[in-house]
This record gives structure tokens, sequence and C-alpha cells, in this order.
């Protein structure tokens, strides 16, 4: 178990490519949000889902932003403002196949950094990534400015050990990790993954 960390579960989302509500899809016998509480829950002591208003079908503790309309920048502020341990690991409610292996091996390498992302193919992965409390002022400072409002521009402020698509296959051969679900399309080949 990763003890210093809070799992933070970003359900804040418009879902607008999908046109529903993500974390509430149905894949196999559970939603989507399901899905990502039973891969974290057993790695981290506490399990939090960032949320913009509060929605009494979710029974885990939830987080609601603080500043509105700034989109994940935001719910990533708010699960570091919360955080009751010095690391979080943020990662989508549309990221149902993420992989506990990829999770410990990300967590491995936070010392003497301010964040820990995976980047896959050239893209870095902010949602499936590990960032410490000390990031909490630099992001506040994005949020009250009138520039950039994304956790990439986040991460251009950051002490960041980027983990390359070759350090990922080694213990997610197929990258499922970072298969999520932005579209219908998306969502109907996830299901035939678990047929």
């Amino acid at each position: 178990m990763i003890v210093d960390c809070t799992a933070v579960i970003m359900a804040g989302g418009e879902s607008q490519r999908m046109g529903r509500d993500k974390a509430t899809l149905v894949l196999g016998e559970q939603t989507l949000l399901q899905h990502v509480v039973n891969i974290v829950q057993p790695l981290f002591s506490k399990v939090v889902v960032s949320v913009r208003q509060i929605r009494p079908e979710i029974e885990l503790p939830q987080i609601c932003d603080t500043y509105p309309n700034a989109g994940p920048l935001a719910g990533l502020c708010a699960g570091l403002e919360q955080a009751a341990t010095p690391w979080i690991f943020a990662v989508a409610t549309d990221m149902p196949f993420v992989q506990p292996a990829m999770i410990e091996q990300l967590a491995q390498r936070r010392a003497g950094f301010q964040a820990v992302v995976p980047v896959v193919q050239g893209h870095p992965q902010p949602l499936a990534a590990f960032y410490s409390v000390d990031c909490l002022s630099t992001i506040q400072g994005l949020l009250d400015a009138t520039g950039k409002r994304s956790i990439r521009a986040a991460l251009d402020l950051l002490n960041v050990c980027y983990v390359d698509t070759s350090e990922l296959l080694a213990v997610d051969p197929s990258l499922q990790s970072f298969f999520d679900l932005d579209t219908p399309e998306d969502f109907a080949a996830a299901k035939k993954k678990c047929e």
C-alpha cells in the first residue's frame, strides 16, 4: 500500500464528447467510477472523488472544485488542498483499465520531484500521475492568473519526473492503463475488451 498518498478520482468533467456522464456509464457489471475505485482502493489508504458539485449517488468522500469552470486543473487543485497526505495520485474516472503495477512503478519514482507523469507515445498523461502537495501554490497561482489554466501549463512550471513509454511497457505491455473513454466509440471498444 502507498501510505503517504491519497488517490483522487477525477469525476468533475462535463463529458461533452461522450454525450453523457462518464462516471455512471456501465462497463460489464460496474460503472466506470466503480472500476477505478476497485483498482485504487487496495493501493491507497484514502480514496476521494473530485467533483464539480456533491453527487449523492457517490458513497466515497467527495471534494468540490474551489475554482469554478476551470477544468481538470481545478479538480487537481481541490485534491491537493484537501489532501491529508504529502502526495496525491490523480486518475481520471474514464480510465477503467489502469494497472496497479503501473501505479506502483510511478510511485517509486517520486523522490526529488514534485510530480511523476507517464508519457505515452510522446504525450504526457497528467490524469494518471502523482503530484506532491508542494505543487499546490504553483497550481493556485495558475488558477488565480488570467493565462492558460491547464494541467499541462502547470507541468511546465513543476519539477516533473516523466516516465517514458519504454519503461511503462515493462509493467503494462499493452499500455491499457491509458485507454481512456472520451467518445461513444471509445466506450464501445471498452465493452469489447470486457467481453
